[in-house]
């Protein structure tokens, strides 16, 4: 085993205890605080906002002249992804009332808008969100910076990866995870929401983040450990 791999266990190990504590928090609030399937998909859709800006302070860090057009076009595409994606998610659960379409006004020119309208979803729900629910936003917050500060800047991930890489990241995530997580969401809410289903619910979150972490970290790894024979960095 190289040198490199047995430097990344330890950092691994504690960014997987990280994202499973962050993914007990709604644990306990559908056990113990009454959180129904709505809560859980309504805060799984928030982590894609917390992806995103973490996805474009790592373009920023890896753009090098012309590149830093594409940290530009990703915040507009992937903002008004997640724009489009969080009305219909909104709509659906009723999460934040009734009438919260109609908060706030958009205003910003063109495509800025889906970007205006991103921001007023993510306020919109700030707004009407409990307390317990803002401390399990802030978990993936944190679990998510340990991952960026422990594998992409402590690992040196910055120096395996592309832009293209980058940008398409998030949206991979997007497809396998939370379109199986809102299919499921939506098969507990056709079976009245049972406590069974929305603690296996938050299981196979869990399970797949795991397996996710995993798949997206193993080219780096294996390239770091090719690599490590014939450059002989201390470290690396």
């Amino acid at each position: 085993m190289t040198h490199t791999a047995l430097m990344e266990r330890p950092r691994s190990g504690i960014v997987l205890a990280a994202m499973v504590l962050a993914n007990l928090i709604p644990l306990f609030g559908v056990l113990f605080l009454d959180w129904d399937v709505g809560s859980l998909v309504v805060l799984y859709w928030s982590e894609n906002l917390v992806i995103g800006g973490y996805t474009i302070l790592k373009m920023l860090l890896k753009a090098r002249g012309s590149e830093r057009f594409l940290v530009l076009f990703f915040t507009l595409h992937y903002g008004g992804f997640c724009a489009i994606h969080g009305f219909f998610v909104l709509q659906l659960t009723r999460f934040a009332g009734e009438n919260w379409g109609h908060a706030a006004a958009i205003t910003w020119p063109g495509p800025l808008a889906l970007i205006q309208m991103s921001i007023n979803l993510a306020q919109q729900l700030l707004a009407s969100a409990p307390r317990e629910f803002l401390l399990a936003c802030l978990a993936l917050v944190v679990s998510h910076g340990v991952s960026f500060v422990l594998v992409y800047l402590g690992q040196r991930e910055y120096e395996h990866t592309t832009m293209k890489d980058l940008m398409n990241a998030p949206y991979r995530r997007i497809a396998v995870l939370h379109i199986a997580i809102i299919a499921g969401g939506f098969l507990v809410v056709q079976l009245g929401s049972p406590l069974g289903l929305l603690v296996a619910l938050v299981a196979l979150k869990i399970g797949m983040d795991i397996i996710l972490h995993n798949q997206s970290h193993a080219p780096r790894r294996q390239l770091a450990g090719s690599a490590a024979p014939s450059n002989g960095s201390p470290g690396e």
